[in-house]
């Protein structure tokens, strides 16, 4: 355990460095200039001092080699430190406190409604006897999945907010305001997990130790819960682990749908100024949730199915 779990742990920091590594190239290479943008260059206000100019640069290291910035960068990151954002002057790490609590708050209201909601889906499409209805709501993940985000955002806003009134259309704190983006962000994460779960059912419903359930008397209901979902679960678990890296990424999205205060708007107003310290931290700590919660299914898994079993850093089935 001890040997997989550090290999695991090795394996988040080479996620962490790549997806750092790779923000960095990706800024570098967009058009612009930050230090200009911050300034204000090419505004209402008039031409900027060139001098102004290059003692921002100075400032904040752009004057240096790519080489030598990324290698500043990564050094103070590896510390904790991501510097200070380049358009409100403000440390990264406070800016990215201050927008976390908003998002946290959306995406785990998201995964919860997508795993009670998809999972119970799949549940009761896999156990009904009626073939029409298992088909009816069989055909309902495709089309969750299918719908793009901001769609059912906007469709949710002009149907619960304008017109029911019941709901605020736009920011909103509490429970109320964060009901529909909530929603809006669990529709297609709910569907994926209701497709894999319940392929996955119809699956295990067709193995050999459920006809050996059924042939020593157990009924329907035990099968489905005791025998069937316990098995199913686990590639359902994985596509979970999977869909909470995703939903950060969706937050952006949603966030400016809603105009609500977060990391999604704090990462789309980065990027659109190139504020390359901001949007490394939103990258980094995205990328490290990703990983925290993959090696949490993982860990999860053992306690799950007790047939997996750690040995020399893998995961071995034991028949």
């Amino acid at each position: 355990m001890r040997r997989y779990v550090i290999r695991r742990i090795a394996q988040a920091v080479g996620v962490l460095w790549a997806a750092y590594t790779i923000s960095f190239l990706v800024l570098d290479f967009l058009p612009g200039d930050p230090v200009s943008a911050m300034a204000g260059a090419g505004t209402d206000s008039g031409p900027v001092d060139p001098a102004q100019l290059a003692r921002l640069r100075h400032e904040y290291g752009f004057d240096k080699p790519v080489i030598l910035q990324y290698l500043d960068y990564l050094g103070r990151a590896v510390r904790g430190d991501f510097g200070d954002s380049i358009s409100t002057g403000r440390p990264v790490t406070a800016t990215l406190a201050d927008a976390l609590p908003q998002t946290l708050a959306l995406a785990g209201a998201a995964l919860l409604l997508a795993v009670v909601f998809g999972g119970g889906l799949a549940v009761l499409a896999t156990y009904t006897t009626q073939r029409w209805l298992r088909q009816l709501l069989l055909s309902l993940p495709p089309l969750g999945v299918s719908v793009p985000t901001f769609w059912i955002g906007l469709m949710l806003v002009e149907l619960f907010s304008f017109r029911l009134r019941l709901f605020p259309a736009f920011g909103g704190e509490g429970v109320r305001g964060l009901v529909l983006p909530a929603v809006a962000l669990a529709v297609p994460t709910g569907a994926i997990v209701a497709q894999v779960l319940a392929k996955s059912l119809l699956t295990a419903l067709d193995e050999a130790y459920v006809e050996t359930a059924r042939a020593k008397g157990a009924g329907r209901a035990r099968i489905h819960w005791g025998h069937a979902l316990r098995n199913a679960s686990l590639p359902a678990l994985t596509v979970v682990g999977l869909l909470a890296g995703q939903l950060m990424a969706n937050s952006v999205v949603i966030e400016t749908v809603f105009s609500r205060d977060g990391l999604g708007r704090v990462t789309a107003g980065a990027v659109t100024v190139q504020d390359i310290p901001l949007v490394q931290g939103v990258v980094v700590f995205g990328s490290l949730v990703f990983v925290v919660v993959n090696l949490v299914v993982d860990l999860v898994y053992l306690l799950l199915d007790p047939r997996i079993v750690v040995a020399t850093g893998r995961r071995v089935g034991v028949a």
